[in-house]
């Protein structure tokens, strides 16, 4: 039988909520950090290494810490290494609300084909993984610096990494004190144990009366405003740079394509160079 231990990356710098603990954030009523220890533990994990410096003294975990800190998520997983002895290893992100449902989908043993699995929701999530130990220690002896500032594609992209598909809702991390907010209001516990997202995002349908309203303030035509084609922008973008960038990019587009004419075709054109653009983000 395949043995599975587990590095969970927890040590990062949150400068986006404030330097603040993020793996101590609670949703739905047990920490972030608690949530990714009970989902790899529920798929057989023996031994589990934390990046980051302790957090609590209750856990049956090991501590690791890169040196220098905070060195990025390849410098927490080439540190955290050293302490796995299991065939397989997950590797999994603390800041995802939805962590068990995550792991849920992730195979039990990776394929012989395979040098691991990660769930995808339109781009890989490597943090969402689980890999061939042996396979992982060799990718990260590649590496300069142990791994210090190193991207997860540098690490991982060599790998046969299969790709597992998963709706962005049991993806979404909590980056932001917004994110928080969300994670706590659209999350709840199912009969395993884990939880289930209810999908805050609106379909097309729901924006008709706001863009009825906008079309007769600005004295727009019906097909004026694409709402399908400008979700499906924001989507792309949110996905493939990040959701901050999804608003921002629609305003580009929406001034690229007056400036072209304004013609729908102008509109679909800018869209698609947007689109096109946020796809190819990620390997820049």
């Amino acid at each position: 039988m395949v043995s599975v231990d587990a590095i969970l990356l927890a040590g990062g710098r949150a400068s986006r909520v404030d330097g603040a603990t993020k793996p101590l954030f609670e949703v739905n009523g047990t920490t972030l950090l608690h949530a990714a220890i009970a989902a790899v533990r529920s798929h057989g994990a023996q031994r589990i290494v934390v990046a980051a410096p302790p957090l609590a003294d209750d856990l049956d975990v090991e501590w690791v810490r890169e040196d220098p800190p905070f060195g990025g998520p390849v410098a927490g997983i080439v540190a955290a290494l050293a302490r796995v002895r299991a065939d397989e290893v997950y590797v999994l992100a603390c800041d995802l609300p939805t962590a068990r449902a995550a792991v849920d989908l992730l195979p039990d043993e990776v394929t012989p084909d395979a040098d691991g699995a990660c769930l995808d929701d339109g781009r890989r999530q490597w943090l969402i993984g689980r890999y061939r130990t042996g396979a992982l220690r060799e990718a990260a002896s590649a590496l300069p610096d142990d791994g210090r500032d190193a991207s997860m594609r540098a690490l991982l992209g060599g790998l046969r990494v299969t790709a597992i598909t998963a709706d962005e809702s049991l993806t979404r991390d909590v980056d932001t004190w917004d994110d928080l907010t969300q994670a706590r209001s659209s999350t709840r516990p199912t009969a395993r144990g884990g939880v289930m997202t209810e999908s805050r995002t609106l379909p097309p349908e729901a924006l008709n009366d706001w863009s009825a309203a906008l079309a007769e303030r600005f004295d727009l035509a019906e097909g004026d405003i694409p709402i399908s084609l400008i979700l499906d922008l924001a989507r792309d973008v949110a996905n493939g740079v990040a959701r901050p960038a999804a608003p921002l990019s629609a305003f580009v587009a929406g001034l690229v394509a007056g400036r072209a004419g304004g013609s729908p075709a102008d509109t679909d054109a800018a869209v698609a160079a947007v689109v096109e653009m946020a796809r190819g983000w990620e390997n820049r």
